[in-house]
């Protein structure tokens, strides 16, 4: 499952079984990316709040779809197939649209957003892809690009903020090896949408 000993589901005790409990998927599993944290749990309870908070926080006003193709591009670009596998069967969900979701991952795997968006949605898939490959160079001038195009500044930050963790997401999965056996694909871990389980507000 993963390069590092981890500790699983039925083998785990006191917070550990606790925080499993909570971030079960809806069909029982604790995702590998999660169980790699398991033996420091407290990096588990971190990683589940900035993944609630970033990408399924009620407060979001950009759509959940957008910022599940935001987490799919970013995975695309750094090459983590895990991320890509979960997070595209989670927007194939959401979009319920066979012919778009494949417009859009093509369009996506060939790093060619103009093919399946509008210049609003691509100007802040620009941004994404700068701010994954090249942050340093992200200057002014790109945030002021992503407001031409209609973004306002909150939405600008569930921008940044959803790219920022998939590019955590994605460097805990390369560099510990999680792999994708025995998942299932698609299902976000089985915890509340509410801002106070996870301690952000």
């Amino acid at each position: 499952m993963s390069w590092i000993d981890t500790i699983s589901p039925k083998n785990a005790e006191h917070a550990l079984a606790t925080l499993y409990a909570r971030v079960r998927a809806p069909d029982g599993h604790v995702d590998n990316i999660l169980q790699a944290h398991s033996l420091r749990p407290h990096t588990l309870e971190g990683h589940m709040a900035l993944y609630k908070a970033v990408l399924h926080h009620f407060r979001n006003t950009l759509s959940k779809a957008y910022l599940e193709t935001i987490g799919v591009y970013v995975s695309l670009l750094n090459g983590c197939d895990y991320c890509v596998r979960h997070h595209a069967a989670g927007l194939e969900r959401l979009l319920n649209d066979e012919a778009r979701f494949d417009e859009i991952m093509s369009a996506l795997r060939a790093g060619e957003p103009v093919r399946a968006f509008d210049r609003r949605a691509r100007a802040g898939l620009d941004y994404v892809r700068k701010l994954a490959l090249a942050p340093s160079d992200i200057g002014q001038s790109d945030i002021e690009i992503l407001r031409d195009a209609g973004f306002e500044d909150g939405e600008i930050l569930e921008i940044n903020q959803v790219t920022s963790y998939f590019c955590y997401a994605n460097r805990t999965v390369l560099g510990l090896g999680v792999s994708i056996d025995g998942e299932t694909l698609g299902l976000s871990p089985n915890a509340s949408d509410n801002p106070d389980d996870w301690g952000h507000r």
